[in-house]
């Protein structure tokens, strides 16, 4: 699937690391280093701009690297970018660590997969039907 994007900042396009992987990274498009503070969330700029095809959109996820080593996340896990926003992508990280992080420009903060949506219609009705589980859920196996 092809889809076109402006590209405003300094760095090359989102790429595939392998040929297996599901997500791009993403880069921060910044003039001068940011510093997250403990527990500080900033929305961190891209540069890029994107026109997805109806029926799509782009699920923005923490990198495991960053998350594992410096404890960055994406505050709204998985971040929703919707086929007709054509504004820049922006990155909400916030510092989950003890420790002030840097970021700097071209550092890959994030990372962003694409993924088919499909659209619903409701059906409201009295009762659903049963299932094994039924309405067990948060640990109602009682495993892990």
């Amino acid at each position: 699937m092809e889809v076109k994007i402006v590209n405003r900042s300094r760095h090359p396009l989102p790429e595939y690391s392998t040929p297996l992987s599901a997500g791009m990274d993403l880069r921060a498009n910044l003039d001068s280093p940011v510093t997250l503070k403990p527990l500080e969330r900033r929305l961190i700029p891209t540069g890029l701009f994107m026109e997805l095809p109806e029926g799509f959109e782009a699920q923005i996820r923490p990198r495991s690297g960053l998350s594992l080593k410096k404890g960055i996340s994406v505050v709204n896990t998985p971040g929703t970018i919707d086929a007709d926003y054509r504004g820049e992508i922006g990155i909400i990280l916030i510092n989950l660590s003890d420790l002030d992080f840097v970021v700097n420009d071209g550092e890959r903060i994030c990372q962003m997969v694409v993924n088919k949506v499909e659209k619903i219609s409701w059906s409201q009705v009295d009762s659903l039907e049963d299932s094994e589980r039924g309405a067990g859920g948060f640990g109602h196996t009682g495993r892990g």
